[in-house]
């Protein structure tokens, strides 16, 4: 066996340990449990909390899962903000309900759904063809269900977790600003709609139906209601061939970008902006341009107009990333208004609450974090920092107190807190506490209160409302509570320990359920993907289930991780294999110094999109893992950069294009250290991911039998790289069970062991 690199650095470790909450070692309680893969089909997902304009009510998607038809439904719930009654379910219909926005005066709930119409006429209206087209409303059609996805807490998955969208640093991130869509199948058929649209309803508190509001001819992406509560301006895709069915099913393209891993092959629609009146459903279209994608739309104070985000470039399909924040005349009259001024992406336009200036989230240099900038509604003058040495990644930004602040979440060592900007003074203070992550916050200016979800290693997301200062703090459900009370679950510890160049790096340790004192016991490693992530004291499923099999799990947050300032993120440049190598391998033999009852000779280790490369990577640089299971990982970036849905997305992390350095390239790319793989390796892909296309996984496979390494590859049909996040529920449980089943033989020695495929 190689003695690794990272040895005798390792031996000199000054390791801190500081727990997050005491260990708990196994009860003997009656009918309790360790958790298993198929719980997921039990699990309710909150999400998309939003408080109402008294902060009386809060209105929720909660979603679950139907197993038997392989989907997730989901419906809009009410909770009471002072906690006085149950929460109540407020839609019901077989199709799911989505993105419940408060009409200003509190009365109406509006929301997405793909729901069959009402067949009342004068409620909706069917989409034009241009800018400023205005049209009358038939009666629509009925459409199909549609599948939900679950919220943000749902979708995260321990060693599978990438980077989100568009997060500096990520891999494969698109350049492609807005959200494009997939070839429809039957676009060829005229007047076939090849899925369902999404449109938006609005149901009184009162009771009654729900109205549909719109027909768009493409559905609707998003929408916010103006300010007096008359108009909706709404985000829809349109094209030519809306207008003229096309007459051959090929795909033609004449840029960069053409596919994106979530919605597949770019067709020839782009997102535009059309105000809608709420009484009459009538729809003004008032962009237009097939060489952008209009996105984000936000109503002025006044509701006279609009800001937006717009590659105006001409460049947005050939790698531009230079989004901008843009103004312009809610009735589609005039010109456009720069507002934004940097050449990287500009985006989340933020009105304050005198109409005067608008707050946006901005980048000055590629891969440098996003700031929080400032600037007049007008146009014609620089933006300006808000508060200077920013140092975190900050996301859903919103005004507070009459303008006196601004809010945003942001992920910081492990955790996702809420922070408060103080524009005036431009200090900086952490609203949110505690070891969880708090997401999804939204805020009612007159009651100054807020809502959010909020989970940690042991829970799910459940809702809570608090006074703006964090005080207050009330939970609002209890989901899963059935669940939980026939589970045991875990703890997690958190340790630092010195990476490479000395640089402190967090980890995060979980006992193996039913610990005891005296027993050696396997250990998991788990490598988040991104690598621009975090990892920390979120809900993880896989890491309960590998607890709950008796394996200690070990997860970390080398250099690339978000979370821990930009020099650290940015540290992975040039390192790819290199010093994140280091971190992590650090980690693990800190752990084995200073926790005896982890069995050296049985490791395991996985990981999905950067982790699966760093697993990859690892499995030929070291042989101390006697199990590994790849997930949408990348092995060769000499290919992978020309077919990814990314194009050269690389660049910036080795210094250069794959044309300037192709050595490089290929010296990091784990498919040239193939021949020295010993250790028994699952790969596991899905069939139509464009992130890390489906020939990575095949190199690998067949490069790993041809240098005789024990390798099984499974390929998951219909799938993207989101496989487990957002994946068909039975592929998502699935996938955990291959690894389960991998690391039951090669760790566990089990030789019986049974593949997921021959249950």
């Amino acid at each position: 066996m190689r003695k690794p690199a990272y040895l005798a650095a390792a031996l000199a470790l000054l390791v801190l340990f500081v727990p997050l909450a005491p260990l708990s070692r196994a009860q003997d309680a009656a009918g309790k449990r360790g958790i298993t893969a198929e719980d997921y089909f039990a699990f309710e997902f909150v999400g998309d909390p939003r408080i109402s304009p008294d902060g009386r009510l809060v209105a929720y998607v909660l979603t679950t899962v139907d197993q038997r038809q392989n989907r997730r439904q989901s419906n809009i719930w009410l909770a009471d903000a002072e906690g006085s009654r149950p929460p109540r379910q407020f839609t019901t219909s077989p199709q799911s309900s989505t993105s419940p926005r408060w009409s200003p005066d509190g009365r109406t709930l509006a929301f997405l759904s793909s729901r069959p119409a009402d067949g009342g006429g004068g409620t909706a209206a069917t989409q034009g063809s241009g800018a400023g087209a205005s049209q009358s409303a038939p009666t629509p059609s009925t459409m199909p269900a549609a599948a939900s996805t679950p919220g943000a807490a749902a979708t995260q998955s321990a060693a599978q977790t990438a980077a989100p969208a568009g997060a500096p640093g990520a891999i494969g991130t698109a350049t492609t600003p807005g959200v494009p869509s997939a070839l429809a199948v039957a676009a060829a058929s005229a007047g076939a709609d090849a899925a369902p649209r999404a449109q938006v309803y609005a149901l009184s508190l009162d009771g009654g139906e729900a109205r549909r509001v719109t027909n768009l001819k493409n559905g609707v992406n998003g929408f916010q209601w103006s300010p007096d509560g008359t108009r909706l301006a709404v985000t829809s895709r349109t094209g030519p061939s809306d207008a003229k069915p096309p007459s051959s099913d090929v795909r033609h393209y004449r840029n960069t970008s053409y596919k994106f891993n979530d919605t597949g092959w770019f067709d020839d629609k782009r997102s535009h902006l059309w105000v809608v009146d709420v009484g009459t459903g009538g729809a003004r279209q008032i962009t237009s341009g097939e060489d952008w994608n209009d996105s984000d739309p936000r109503w002025s104070p006044d509701g006279t107009r609009l800001a937006f985000v717009s590659d105006r470039t001409g460049h947005a399909f050939d790698e531009s990333r230079n989004t901008d924040v843009w103004v312009m005349n809610a009735d589609g009259t005039g010109g456009l208004t720069k507002v934004s001024d940097h050449e990287e992406a500009d985006s989340s336009p933020r009105w304050s609450p005198d109409g005067k200036t608008i707050a946006f989230v901005g980048v000055v240099r590629q891969r440098d974090h996003p700031k929080i900038w400032l600037a007049p509604a007008a146009g014609g003058s620089a933006s300006r920092l808000v508060v200077e040495g920013l140092d975190l990644i900050p996301s859903n930004l919103e005004w507070a107190e009459g303008g006196r602040a601004l809010y945003f979440e942001t992920g910081v060592r492990g955790e996702t807190h809420l922070f408060r900007v103080d524009v005036a003074a431009r200090k900086l203070r952490q609203v949110t506490q505690g070891a969880r992550a708090v997401r999804g916050v939204d805020m009612d200016a007159r009651s100054r209160r807020m809502v959010y979800a909020a989970n940690d290693f042991k829970r799910l997301d459940d809702l809570y409302v608090a006074e703006l200062d964090g005080g207050g703090e009330r939970q609002l459900t209890r989901l899963n509570a059935k669940l939980w009370a026939q589970l045991r679950l875990q703890e997690v510890e958190r340790l630092t320990y010195k990476g490479a160049d000395g640089w402190d790096v967090d980890g995060f340790l979980v006992r193996p359920l039913g610990w005891q004192e005296g027993r050696k016991y396997p250990l998991v490693l788990s490598i988040h993907g991104g690598p621009a992530a975090m990892y920390g004291v979120d809900w993880f499923q896989e890491f309960q289930v590998y607890a709950a099999k008796g394996w200690a799990v070990f997860y970390a947050n080398p250099r690339g991780s978000t979370g821990y300032g930009q020099k650290f993120e940015r540290g992975i440049e040039g390192e790819w294999g290199g010093k994140d190598y280091v971190d992590v391998m650090n980690g693990v033999e800190a752990v084995l110094q200073k926790h005896q009852w982890i069995d050296r000779d049985r490791l395991g280790v996985t990981g999905g999109s950067y982790g699966g490369y760093l697993t990859n990577w690892i499995v030929g640089h070291t042989d101390i893992f006697k199990a590994a299971v790849t997930l949408r990982s990348v092995v060769n970036f000499i290919s992978d950069e020309g077919t990814r849905d990314g194009a050269y997305g690389h660049t910036p992390d080795f210094g250069g294009d794959l044309f300037e350095k192709f050595d490089l390239y290929w010296e990091r790319s784990p498919l040239k250290y193939a021949r020295r793989v010993r250790t028994p390796i699952l790969i596991l892909h899905s069939d139509n991911d464009q992130r890390v296309p489906l020939e990575q996984a095949e190199q690998w496979f067949r490069a790993l039998k041809h240098f005789g390494a024990p390798a099984e590859f499974v390929i998951f049909p219909r799938e993207n790289h989101n496989l487990t996040r957002t994946g068909e529920p039975r592929h998502l449980v699935e996938s955990l069970n291959w690894q389960t089943f991998w690391f039951e033989r090669y760790l566990d020695g089990n030789a019986r062991a049974v593949p997921p495929d021959a249950r």
